[in-house]
């Protein structure tokens, strides 16, 4: 029986190096991302998220090390691989005069897309009632959300987004987290860069954490967890008129007995892993914070 081919990943980067001047801000970075998976590139403002994907997108050319989009150069200008990347920067280059809804159709155009539905677009975004209004009249978290949904127009295979969620509110951004995993589900390849990292947990099949244009670590968010984070319980018990906190270590041979004891207590509250946040792990591992 012959076994199944293996999926090519849509972007490979190896070695992938830049510098500003005499300031190195990507230092030998190397991952992959498979179609239909989101990774997450985790890490503080000035980390060198954003330069890693404006040298995939192009638009910075790399001093050493090999980047492909879809198994082509990133370095060559190649029409074909710019048809078939999204990307949302922090940076809103919109038409401010033009409405949302020319704002989609001309982009649209651009691609050559016929019967394209900008109000479809506007509708996953929550952008349909402001459709007609112009862009110059919209807030930052509508900008934002107009940045989103030009980015998947033309529904690349490899999508690109820098801080998807800044200035939005809590409502705006689970809305644009739920379309950006309907995205990988249809079958692109995210590059997600993001210094939130409930952000980055929730939505993320990997995360690389980049510190100093540095991949420090690069798993799942269970894996940097379970390798990083304490295996231990919270215990709190009423004690009186106050409350009691017990911890127990799952590598302590006692925390079984102790656990049952705590579970037949008439004054047991409440039960809970200790399970570490990613930006702890972070800190862990960097020594500083993702602010």
């Amino acid at each position: 029986m012959t076994a199944p081919a293996m999926t090519a990943p849509a972007i490979q980067v190896e070695g992938l190096t830049y510098a500003y001047g005499s300031q190195v801000a990507v230092r030998g970075v190397s991952f992959e991302v498979q179609p239909g998976e989101i990774l997450g590139f985790l890490g503080p403002n000035g980390a060198g998220k954003s330069t890693t994907i404006k040298v995939l997108t192009g638009q910075l050319t790399p001093k050493a090390g090999v980047a492909r989009i879809l198994g082509r150069d990133v370095t060559l200008d190649d029409s074909e691989i710019q048809a078939q990347i999204g990307v949302c920067f922090e940076e809103k280059n919109l038409y401010l005069s033009m409405s949302g809804k020319e704002n989609l159709d001309f982009y649209a155009s651009l691609f050559g897309i016929k019967d394209f539905d900008a109000m479809a677009v506007l509708r996953r975004v929550g952008l349909a009632e402001r459709a007609n209004d112009r862009v110059s009249s919209y807030s930052k978290g509508m900008r934002q959300r107009m940045m989103i949904s030009r980015s998947f127009i033309n529904r690349p295979k490899v999508l690109f987004l820098d801080e998807p969620t800044d200035g939005l509110d809590p409502v705006s951004s689970a809305a644009i987290r739920k379309t950006i995993r309907e995205e990988a589900d249809r079958g692109a390849a995210v590059l997600l860069t993001t210094h939130d990292m409930f952000e980055a947990d929730e939505l993320s099949d990997r995360v690389a954490f980049i510190n100093e244009g540095e991949i420090v670590a690069l798993d799942t968010s269970e894996n940097l967890k379970l390798k990083y984070g304490k295996r231990s319980i919270k215990v709190r018990l009423r004690d009186g008129d106050r409350v009691r906190e017990e911890v127990l270590e799952l590598g302590d041979p006692e925390a079984g007995a102790r656990m049952a004891v705590a579970v037949a207590s008439p004054d047991l509250l409440t039960i809970h892993t200790e399970e570490a946040t990613l930006e702890a792990i972070f800190i862990q591992l960097t020594g500083r914070g993702l602010a």
